[in-house]
């Protein structure tokens, strides 16, 4: 008598010989890379979404993430290894499934779980024994042991027994040239000892560097623990920003003065307010889960203050620049520049310039955009702007009162954009040395 191979066996075989199926749910900033790095290490990958538009677009081997490149999912479709569909039906085909959903925060600043929630269900409804599931998406610690547990668990499957469950901190930054996601090292912390080991042996496949820690939780602190860290340290240097300029100190130079240390300094930039899916949005998913074990976090709800603070900042700068030229805000014409949260990339999520735009469309501006990343705003979770970027040319530039530079994008020519605005508000920090007939308000 041979005892049938246990799950644990079985999944394990599957990862070392790369015939695991691995699923990917979210085909975003996290999802969309993360497919590519399994498919690139040689696994069959089927990527699911809600959006049919994605799924149509990846079938016709598009691209939708410009920051990835024109050729980054076309490259897939010779090897035939990679398929994405809206069906969730078909998460049964999977040995192992990754979760790359938002988790957004409520208007009350509260978490906002309802996808990782709905995703959890999706997968439970075709749960079979030997399959391993790994959330990727920022939340709380305790989120993966007590929101996506027991819904898989709910119909009487049990964790480290027939299916296996981890959490592994998505940690990608768009944009960025010098990392990608095969070489970010991977956080890995499984519900178990034996879903950990599995969940580490699966990212080992195809991510240059795993870490395991003991538990899910530490994962998920770990990844709360760098976003809030810089998210503090960027609010101190946007309060400092605004002491330095009351002193008639460049806080530009102040830090770059502090970098020239080799130790005990790290360079933070301050900016109009934060932008991407996670350091505006982590810091309150902890400050959130310490209020329901009663203890305060008044320092990370502090730093998220005067990050909150700063496109009003803005705003309220702008305003007494044009008072000292005689002008009200009321009715003046802005050109904003730089719609996306980062230089050099299409992604406006939590972007401050949306909240600037609403700020001086509130106060009865007229505003424009320019971006050449992003030809148009799309209808958001906060926002719906229904505008489109407008070209800058000597001509334009001078029809505008003001132009506030929000993303300091290498496309833009400065000394060309200073020879011919009127009032310029940097909050970049990029017409530093720039000279031109332009007048320059650091915000």
């Amino acid at each position: 008598y041979y005892p049938p191979p246990m799950p644990t066996d079985t999944l394990s075989s599957l990862i070392s010989s790369r015939k695991a199926r691995v699923g990917v749910i979210g085909l975003g900033y996290v999802g969309l890379p993360l497919a590519r790095a399994f498919h690139d290490a040689g696994f069959p990958v089927l990527g699911f979404d809600i959006d049919p538009a994605k799924v149509a677009a990846l079938s016709r081997g598009h691209n939708y993430l410009n920051h990835l490149g024109a050729r980054f999912v076309a490259d897939m479709a010779p090897t035939n290894r990679f398929v994405a569909t809206t069906d969730f039906a078909r998460l049964a085909e999977c040995d192992a499934i990754i979760i790359c959903v938002p988790t957004p925060l409520a208007d009350n600043r509260e978490p906002d779980l309802s996808y990782v929630e709905r995703t959890s269900i999706d997968i439970a409804r075709t749960l079979r024994p030997g399959q391993l599931i790994i959330l990727e998406s920022t939340s709380y610690p305790g989120t993966t042991r007590d929101v996506v547990l027991p819904r898989l668990e709910s119909a009487g499957s049990k964790c480290g027994r027939d299916f296996f469950l981890a959490f592994s901190p998505e940690r990608e930054d768009p944009g960025r040239k010098d990392h990608t996601t095969t070489t970010i090292p991977k956080l890995v912390g499984g519900i178990d000892r034996v879903s950990g080991e599995l969940a580490a042996a699966l990212y080992r496949a195809a991510i240059q560097t795993v870490v395991p820690v003991s538990s899910a939780e530490v994962a998920e602190a770990a990844k709360l623990l760098e976003n809030t860290y810089r998210a503090v340290n960027i609010a101190l240097v946007n309060e400092l920003k605004i002491l330095f300029a009351a002193m008639n100190i460049d806080i530009w130079e102040v830090i770059d003065a502090a970098k020239t240390k080799p130790f005990g300094f790290q360079p933070f930039y301050p900016g109009p307010g934060l932008g991407g899916h996670c350091i505006p949005v982590d810091p309150f998913y902890l400050a959130w889960k310490a209020r329901q074990v009663g203890l305060p976090t008044r320092f990370i709800e502090l730093a998220g203050e005067i990050n909150h603070a700063m496109p009003g900042h803005v705003v309220e700068k702008l305003a007494a620049a044009l008072a000292d030229r005689g002008r009200s805000l009321h009715a003046s014409r802005v050109l904003v520049l730089g719609l996306a949260y980062k230089p050099d990339i299409d992604d406006v999520r939590e972007s401050p310039s949306f909240e600037i735009i609403a700020m001086l469309r509130e106060r009865g501006a007229v505003v424009d955009y320019n971006d050449p990343h992003v030809p148009r705003t799309h209808a958001g979770r906060k926002h719906d702007l229904q505008m489109h970027s407008v070209a800058i040319t000597q001509q334009s530039l001078v029809s505008y009162d003001a132009v506030v530079l929000s993303t300091a994008h290498a496309a833009y020519d400065w000394p060309f954009i200073a020879a011919h605005a009127k009032l310029i508000v940097d909050t970049r920090g990029a017409l530093r040395g720039i000279t031109g007939s332009a007048t320059i308000v650091t915000a």
